[in-house]
């Protein structure tokens, strides 16, 4: 029942780009995000779901094990097949999202094309972590 919190958690914050307020742009903040969101996709395109838990925002991983998120992307991956390409399709600054603390947050949308769908888009959302590195706090597909 957690990961599945967890799941509905994360494709809210994901999904919801017309939700988020929209702040003044933050160039400087994009960039770093968008940086932390490939760096981030390379690890769940390569198959390392374990270590995409380990980059994510420290506020994702309070609510999700590093095993249930595994068999979670590994479940909804693998079935894809590999990656044919991917192209920045928008970004967005917002200092809120629903279901999650307030903070820095950059929604970014991917159109992406796996080998078995040929039309896919990938919503990335990277907050800025207590630590003042850009970390993943959700993923979706549609």
């Amino acid at each position: 029942m957690r990961s599945y919190i967890t799941i509905v958690i994360i494709a809210a914050i994901a999904s919801c780009t017309g939700c988020a307020k929209k702040q003044e742009t933050n160039p400087e903040a994009e960039k770093a995000a968008v940086e932390a969101a490939d760096a981030w996709l390379q690890l769940l395109d390569s198959g390392k779901y374990a270590e995409t838990w380990e980059e994510a925002a420290a506020y994702v991983k309070a609510l999700s094990s590093r095993e249930d998120w595994q068999k979670t992307f590994q479940g909804a991956r693998q079935p894809l097949g590999k990656l044919i390409s991917r192209e920045l399709k928008s970004k967005t600054y917002t200092t809120t999202a629903p279901g999650a603390p307030d903070g820095q947050y950059v929604i970014i949308q991917y159109t992406t094309s796996f080998e078995n769908k040929k039309s896919a888009i990938e919503t990335v959302t990277p907050m800025l972590d207590k630590d003042g590195k850009w970390r993943v706090s959700g993923y979706y597909i549609k």
